[in-house]
């Protein structure tokens, strides 16, 4: 029953074993600007343990994990996010993110995209739990997961606001009106994935 469940739910909790990767998916994204097939990108990053981990097993998990994040960008966005100021590369990482976990593309429109839209900066566990909530409501696999795994995946979402400068830290109570990048603007609107621009507050 519950294989049915997962199967027809476009929601998955595996991001509790991935998080938000910032400097993981940035050594990544070098190397597949060096030129290296995917198979070497990961063979690279264990011989140097370009990820600082301690076991071989979980940096392979990472780096596979990066490679297809990374997939969902064209070229010039992994440049960007391999080359530019960690402020545009973050950016383009959480739009990769949101592409990867329908639970952060939801949410981000949702919550923070809403918020951005009515001007409500105030943010706090009660929209985490609204949001989750309602998810538990409106999907049969949702509602099977533990109190335990909604909670690490509240944990993660909060720590991605924190790295992308949406939330001051973990504590904050209140959204930064954040500014989208052009070249990321640029490219949402190219993939048809203008829906999601509110989540960078931008409306025009």
């Amino acid at each position: 029953m519950d294989k049915s469940l997962r199967k027809s739910s476009p929601y998955s909790a595996a991001m509790t074993r991935e998080q938000f990767l910032f400097y993981e998916m940035r050594a990544t994204a070098q190397l597949k600007c060096d030129g290296l097939t995917d198979e070497e990108i990961i063979n690279r990053i264990i011989e140097e343990n370009l990820f600082q981990y301690p076991t071989e097993k979980s940096v392979k998990k990472v780096a596979k994990a990066c490679i297809n994040r990374l997939g969902f960008l064209d070229d010039q966005l992994v440049d960007y996010v391999a080359n530019k100021p960690a402020v545009v590369s973050k950016q383009i990482c959480l739009y990769a993110m949101m592409k990867q976990y329908r639970i952060v593309w939801d949410f981000m429109i949702t919550e923070v995209g809403e918020k951005f839209r009515i001007q409500d900066l105030t943010f706090g566990k009660k929209d985490l739990n609204v949001f989750f909530m309602r998810l538990q409501e409106t999907d049969p696999w949702v509602a099977t997961w533990s109190d335990t795994t909604i909670a690490k995946l509240k944990q993660i979402i909060v720590k991605m606001l924190v790295e992308t400068e949406y939330l001051d830290n973990r504590d904050s109570e209140r959204l930064n009106p954040v500014l989208i990048e052009p070249v990321l603007e640029d490219a949402i609107r190219a993939n048809g994935d203008t829906v999601v621009l509110p989540a960078f507050n931008c409306f025009i």
